[in-house]
């Protein structure tokens, strides 16, 4: 029986490149790993609708983790479950937002996203799952995250350097991930998670073998047991190679 019989990935910075595509490469390797019985599992802060396309298009039937682990799917389109984000939260994360005119902010709800150019005249009503900022001004970031930082309840992470991202407390991709060892008999240590951001860090300690990208940021190599190429390297196509197939 192979070591490794999950491969978790992370969507943007990770399988895909700068151009937002999956490399003929790593589309290759990842038909190997699943011809090998792998299961390959997207791992995204990315909502449903926005990983689908990518999931389809390599001709996965796995398991999802989408929203930093807010949702947890069996499979595309069959969702397990289900954490939100509470509306009076996302109501305050929403004000001070509307602090700071020049952060892009955006939020994640079962209806689909909101975002500062078509925000909802009832946030109340919605269930939400996440909420995120984007500002090229680190220091605005920086001003947010000393607001926010010491709020109860959220789970505070980023997927790039530029933006913060709040999920409720507890909620991350390792816990998307131990959902799924639940539901399908697995053990962490079976599972090989591959990341370059803050909201891959949790899953990336957790799982049997965590893998920074080469272009991950500091934070995420300090905690990963290896470091493979960038996403314009195939990374993800090296970790398959050298460590999930390795016999």
């Amino acid at each position: 029986m192979r070591q490794y019989r999950l491969l978790a990935l992370d969507l943007d910075g990770t399988l895909l490149n700068e151009h937002g595509e999956v490399s003929e490469m790593n589309a290759i390797w990842i038909k190997h790993a699943i011809d090998a019985g792998v299961t390959v599992c997207a791992s995204t802060g990315r909502g449903f609708q926005g990983a689908i396309p990518i999931v389809e298009r390599l001709g996965l039937d796995s398991p999802m983790i989408t929203v930093n682990g807010g949702e947890v799917w069996s499979k595309p389109h069959s969702l397990h479950k289900r954490t939100t984000l509470d509306s009076d939260k996302v109501i305050r994360l929403h004000e001070v937002a509307l602090k700071h005119p020049d952060v892009w902010f955006w939020a994640y709800s079962t209806e689909g996203l909101f975002n500062k150019d078509g925000w909802t005249d009832d946030p109340a009503s919605k269930v939400w799952l996440k909420f995120g900022y984007y500002s090229e001004e680190l220091s605005l970031l920086e001003e947010i995250l000393k607001e926010i930082g010491v709020w109860d309840g959220l789970e505070i992470t980023n997927s790039s350097p530029n933006n913060i991202e709040v999920n409720p407390q507890g909620v991350s991709k390792a816990s998307g991930l131990m959902e799924l060892c639940r539901l399908k008999g697995l053990d962490m240590s079976e599972i090989v998670s591959v990341g370059d951001s803050l909201n891959d860090i949790a899953a990336i300690r957790a799982s049997g073998l965590g893998v920074a990208m080469g272009n991950a940021q500091d934070e995420v190599k300090m905690v990963a047991d290896v470091i493979t190429g960038t996403n314009e390297e195939d990374g993800v196509a090296q970790v398959i190679q050298q460590y999930v197939l390795r016999t």
